[in-house]
């Protein structure tokens, strides 16, 4: 069985094969333009505020973040960076500890 597959092994290594990416009319790269970056400076007055999902979509309006991360006490999150994401910790009061974008 092993040989009869053999002749398919470059098939499988091609199909592994990076390709290059489009090039513009200079010759380099396209740049994905920035959409929804978030800007957290815009809303740290509210911490302290009570979290709602009211103040949620005030948080997405002031900082211009596209998604909207609620992290509860004592929730571990991923560590991925997100330039369009904001994420508001908050207590077991539900009062906002920390706004940041990422």
């Amino acid at each position: 069985m092993r040989k009869a597959l053999i002749p398919f092994a470059p098939l499988a290594i091609a199909a592994c094969a990076a390709t290059a990416p489009p090039l513009d009319e200079d010759g380099n790269p396209p740049v994905r333009e920035p959409a929804g970056e978030c800007d957290a400076e815009a809303a740290q007055h509210l911490v302290g505020a009570t979290a709602s999902p009211d103040l949620g979509a005030e948080l997405l309006e002031l900082t211009g973040a596209r998604t909207l991360r609620w992290v509860p006490p004592r929730t571990a999150v991923t560590m991925d960076f997100r330039p369009d994401r904001l994420t508001v910790s908050y207590d077991d009061d539900m009062t906002i500890e920390r706004i940041t974008c990422g």
